[in-house]
């Protein structure tokens, strides 16, 4: 009876197993150039992500599949498989100290391409096949570039197969597509080891190709449109909302606050310096006499401006608690990231600027902007919409 029972109790977790698979969902990853590199070298059976993403990880089942996305390069590189419960774990690992990755997820490594052989997103192999990518098939308001935008996003089931399937027959017999060298080193983030942390930091070179104008690429009627948005969003929520003072008439024609929103003055305890500082900002939010959340809206190439006036705020308040945001279109992301961890921003004494300021697109400011019962959700909800420079 004993050896029965055993072999029913196989037979159940094998239907068990069998019945888990075949419900396993798929979920990007994202792997900038340099944590492509980290992991390349490493023995591939560990990956990790954001503390503020700790509950999204913990959604993963064993069996479901991550299908791994290099950004910058817009590259797919491989399929990771769950393969066990998720961890937290302060040891660092993936860079030599202060390592952010502290969420841990045991892996399988099912496909890992060298970058050659990592496919590209716009080859047409990819693009003309998924969902969020074909022509005309985005809802209002919502562009590709959303699905990857952040780790763990769920894919559809049917994408995730393709992609799967896709990079499995890529590691096998696959083409070639070259990356160019140098460019590949210039993405790859340098590192200024000091007494207390490693910080990394990029050294953007002044080759033809980065050199660019100080013109808008959108007008400058629409950056006053974006902050028009992030105000309405601000006063949905409950918040008081602060507007510079020369930006408010071209503001105020798309955004009718209600009586009390809008502050006249900011009642901060500052001092004069930081108060100048603090109210060309280009929206806050406010709680009281607490700033909750800045952000600087960024029409220009340069990006210069908004880093250097967050930079600012945070050498003169060093101990200041708030959420800082850059928002830009979309096509400007690599250039805020790079610009984000040059020394001058990682080095302030209070932490590098990219550990406190993210990034959000206009495309993804617009999908939070229509979203129903913005109400009765809190400002936490920016985290689902903001990147980071990692």
């Amino acid at each position: 009876m004993r050896q029965k029972s055993g072999k029913l109790t196989l037979v159940f977790m094998q239907r068990i197993k069998t019945r888990d698979l075949a419900r396993m969902n798929y979920y990007i990853f994202l792997f900038t150039p340099e944590t492509y590199e980290s992991f390349t070298r490493s023995d591939r059976t560990i990956v990790g992500v954001r503390k503020n993403q700790e509950q999204a990880a913990r959604r993963l089942q064993i069996g479901d599949r991550l299908i791994c996305y290099v950004t910058k390069v817009g590259r797919w590189s491989g399929v990771l498989e769950v393969a066990g419960p998720v961890f937290e774990d302060l040891t660092p690992r993936f860079v030599p100290s202060d390592d952010p990755f502290v969420i841990r997820i045991k892996i399988d490594t099912k496909v890992w391409l060298p970058i050659e052989k990592c496919v590209p997103i716009k080859e047409r192999i990819v693009w003309d096949t998924l969902s969020f990518t074909k022509v005309n098939n985005t809802a209002p308001g919502m562009g590709w570039t959303g699905v990857i935008r952040r780790s763990l996003n769920r894919l559809r089931d049917e994408d995730g197969r393709y992609l799967e399937q896709l990079l499995t027959s890529q590691s096998k017999d696959g083409a070639d597509y070259p990356q160019d060298s140098d460019e590949w080193r210039r993405l790859i983030a340098k590192s200024i080891y000091r007494a207390d942390k490693t910080v990394a930091v990029t050294v953007p070179s002044d080759s033809p190709n980065e050199v660019e104008s100080e013109e808008s690429i959108v007008p400058i009627r629409e950056s006053h449109s974006v902050q028009a948005k992030l105000a309405r969003i601000g006063e949905t929520m409950g918040f008081k909302v602060w507007i510079p003072k020369n930006d408010r008439p071209a503001v105020l024609k798309e955004w009718i606050p209600s009586p009390g929103t809008l502050l006249e003055f900011l009642p901060l305890n500052y001092d004069e310096t930081t108060l100048q500082t603090v109210e060309q900002i280009d929206v806050l939010w406010l709680k009281g006499r607490s700033i909750v959340r800045a952000f600087e809206v960024e029409h220009t190439t340069a990006i210069y401006s908004g880093l250097l006036r967050m930079a600012d705020l945070l050498a003169l308040q060093p101990n200041m608690n708030i959420k800082l945001h850059i928002v830009a279109p979309e096509i400007r992301k690599d250039k805020v990231f790079t610009e984000i961890r040059r020394p001058v921003f990682a080095l302030l004494e209070r932490g590098p600027l990219s550990e406190c300021c993210t990034f959000i697109s206009y495309t993804s400011l617009q999908e939070l902007f229509v979203l129903p019962h913005l109400s009765y959700t809190s400002d936490r909800i920016l985290e689902e919409y903001e990147e980071e420079a990692e």
